[in-house]
């Protein structure tokens, strides 16, 4: 059996300082990768690159100008990343009638806008050196069933699981593959202010099979296997971390 093993792969995680990249990002480095991992806070910055002995990164996901120049700089001083983990992401979760323009724009910019350009700027560099690389996009169910007050949110993931497949489509002839996860309801950060409402946690979880939310090391593992050699016959696909959440 291929084992899920990442040695001699350099990989990059987006928002890796905490919640689910930094679960992303440890669970690769245990399984041998090279982790780059990225945050838009400088002292988080430094952080990350203590815990994995790489350089200190910071990119601006809404801008592409700006990830460009990043991906430069970063294949050269790397030696040349092989594999990407869009992880970074921002939810602003309110009723559909209160979004804001700048709300939705906000949304849409760091969690689509921001990975496509991520993507397109390190496969260009696959493509013209011949490297089979390997993106996971950390989607959400809330990209496939819908779910109060994520309208923007919902809508960019949904995106998100599209995007994976076209992107896959077009690469899969150079030995790039393309997929995502998406995860229920997991305890980080980012969750704390839905979770921390027990009605509407308590009605949440109801709508969970398995009976339980998700902990990052549930989606670090579903990343880790796709990216390795394990999934080397997958792409354009969406692995559902859901309990059971999307069955009905």
């Amino acid at each position: 059996m291929v084992d899920f093993r990442l040695d001699g792969h350099r990989v990059l995680v987006t928002g890796a300082g905490r919640g689910l990249g930094k679960a992303i990002a440890d669970g690769l480095a245990e399984q041998g990768a090279t982790v780059y991992g990225t945050s838009r806070d400088a002292a988080t910055s430094q952080q990350i690159a203590d815990r994995y002995g790489t350089p200190a990164l910071s990119v601006e996901m809404t801008d592409p100008d700006s990830i460009s120049e990043f991906v430069a700089a970063l294949q050269l001083h790397s030696g040349g990343i092989d594999m990407l983990v869009n992880n970074a992401g921002v939810n602003i979760p309110k009723p559909a009638i209160e979004v804001t323009n700048q709300d939705w724009d906000t949304v849409f910019d760091t969690n689509l806008k921001g990975s496509f350009f991520l993507s397109t700027a390190l496969a260009r560099s696959w493509l013209s050196n011949g490297t089979a690389g390997s993106i996971v996009n950390i989607a959400s169910q809330t990209g496939i069933v819908a779910i109060e007050e994520r309208a923007a949110y919902g809508t960019s993931k949904a995106g998100l699981i599209h995007l994976t497949k076209i992107l896959a489509l077009e690469w899969a002839g150079n030995g790039i593959r393309v997929n995502a996860v998406a995860p229920t309801f997991v305890r980080t950060e980012m969750t704390e202010s839905t979770l921390s409402r027990p009605d509407w946690a308590a009605e949440l979880l109801g709508r969970i099979p398995i009976g339980r939310f998700g902990e990052p090391e549930d989606v670090a593992g579903a990343v880790a296997f796709l990216l390795s050699d394990a999934a080397s016959l997958i792409t354009g696909h969406t692995i559902a971390i859901d309990g059971g959440y999307t069955i009905r």
